[in-house]
């Protein structure tokens, strides 16, 4: 590639990338000069205005046209910025939660804890505007290399050490898997471009070889479904998990998650649509078990838990199902996903907020450490009983629209027992969920004296105490404004 050609692409659609690209670069920087007994807290906020700028840089691309560059492997459309806006607000309230991280001296690289979110956000960006197998991939990667290093950077805390090494070999199973079935995706159509693989579909080898590159998908999927934490493929959730400090569990189970889910949608929407009939239904077929599985493990399996944060793990499992559904059909319902993820980050992040408090104070994760909540943070116990209730999808708040949006599709194509699973398996959460609020509320208190939480942690719980009351009472707002600002038909464009 010469100078000139390089110079004629719109380097500006990359805008909000090269400020965390940037951001990044800086932290590490100002990382090295600094002494050892410097606070690292400042890198933090930084990290967080770079955040803020990116965010900023992206909502001004909103309406416009379709820029593609970098020999066709950089796309910034419609489907890029309504799913960067998530990853970017998610990953905005983490680093508030990471300011406040107590880590109780077992966690050396301060620097590094805050600064690594960042590149795993770039990563996650750079996912949701690929439109090739190899970026995706690089994308996923470093998603994944970043979120191994967080996972495992409280060194001297054996849980955190077990979590780091399940991650990073799951992980690294799940990228095998993955790589292999991109592998012979590109054997049989002989391109890594998504839009060149959907031509390619259409005629030659791959036509005649339907079978293979069938189960091409399938092994693809299974990698994927991993990086998901879809059941069966979830094992490495609850441990790592519990074993991650908080903030770095908020991360995962949001950003991460919403990483994998925009991969997955690519996938779908772009490659699979030119199959067969016959094998799409195959697929569609594995996707619906592969849903209701999940929401099935999930939830039944959180039932025994009392760790609360590897309830959280298998309701975030569970979740993943429930998001699953909205695939089945197609690009008409990406509204649908769009808005639960935005719902979920709100009460999920909110949730974790109140863990993190708690759990530091008590310095335990026990489900019991909440007991008589109430008594000692009634703000607390309030907030924390408006996120569980959302979780649980009680009318009125934001997780009952996501999940009334998400049946209501489900119904339009006539996938009733996956409806039924899902309703059966949300009443069952209820079980879980209410466990909670009934420590915190007719229980007697875990220990004496008021819990109290900094002001950065409260500036969370109240954007998504108020973004799960406002959705949930006002869901056209969400609606509106996706249906008003982004066009999936961007999706297509070549």
């Amino acid at each position: 590639m010469d100078l000139e050609t390089l110079l004629s692409y719109s380097w500006g659609s990359m805008l909000p990338e090269f400020i965390i690209l940037g951001t990044a670069t800086l932290l590490t920087l100002i990382d090295l000069f600094m002494g050892d007994k410097t606070s690292r807290k400042p890198l933090a906020y930084l990290g967080l205005a770079g955040v803020i700028a990116a965010f900023i840089a992206l909502t001004m691309q909103i309406g416009d046209p379709v820029s593609i560059i970098l020999n066709e492997t950089y796309r910034l459309d419609s489907f890029a910025i309504a799913f960067k806006l998530i990853l970017l607000a998610g990953t905005g309230l983490v680093l508030l939660l990471a300011v406040n991280h107590n880590d109780r001296g077992e966690m050396d690289d301060h620097g590094e804890f805050y600064y690594l979110f960042l590149t795993a956000l770039l990563g996650a960006m750079m996912m949701a505007s690929s439109a090739d197998m190899i970026t995706l991939f690089i994308g996923l990667e470093l998603v994944s290399l970043s979120s191994y290093v967080l996972v495992g950077i409280r060194k001297r805390n054996k849980n955190a050490n077990e979590a780091a090494m399940k991650y990073i070999l799951n992980g690294g199973i799940a990228t095998a898997i993955t790589l292999f079935g991109m592998s012979y995706i590109y054997g049989l159509t002989g391109y890594t471009n998504l839009f060149l693989i959907h031509d390619s579909l259409q005629y030659g080898m791959a036509v005649a070889n339907q079978d293979i590159l069938l189960i091409a998908i399938i092994i693809t999927f299974i990698g994927l479904a991993f990086k998901i934490a879809a059941a069966p493929f979830h094992m490495w959730a609850p441990d790592v998990y519990q074993g991650a400090p908080t903030p770095v569990t908020a991360f995962l189970s949001v950003v991460s998650k919403t990483a994998g889910f925009i991969m997955l949608w690519r996938l779908v929407l772009i490659v699979i649509d030119v199959l067969d009939v016959e094998y799409q239904q195959y697929i569609e077929n594995m996707l619906i078990i592969l849903a209701g599985l999940t929401m099935v493990v999930g939830n039944t399996i959180a039932l025994k838990q009392t760790n609360i944060k590897r309830m959280f793990a298998y309701s975030s499992i569970a979740h993943a199902g429930y998001l699953l559904v909205p695939f089945f059909a197609g690009v008409d319902t990406m509204v649908t996903l769009w808005f639960y993820l935005v719902v979920y980050l709100f009460m999920n992040i909110g949730a974790f907020t109140i863990i993190q408090i708690v759990s530091e104070k008590e310095r335990t994760a026990e489900i019991t450490a909440f007991g008589g909540l109430y008594k000692r943070a009634p703000l607390l116990a309030s907030l924390m009983g408006l996120f569980l209730i959302s979780l649980a999808g009680i009318p009125f708040t934001a997780g009952f629209m996501g999940k009334i949006w998400i049946i209501f599709g489900a119904l339009s194509e006539e996938l009733y027992i996956l409806v039924a699973v899902m309703i059966t398996t949300t009443v069952i959460s209820y079980v879980y969920y209410f466990r909670v609020m009934m420590q915190m509320f007719f229980r007697t208190p875990f220990s004496e004296g008021k819990v109290s939480a900094p002001v950065t942690m409260l500036i969370v719980a109240f954007i998504c105490a108020a973004g799960t009351l406002i959705l949930g009472i006002m869901p056209g707002l969400g609606i509106d404004f996706f249906e008003n600002n982004f066009y999936m038909i961007d999706l297509f464009v070549e």
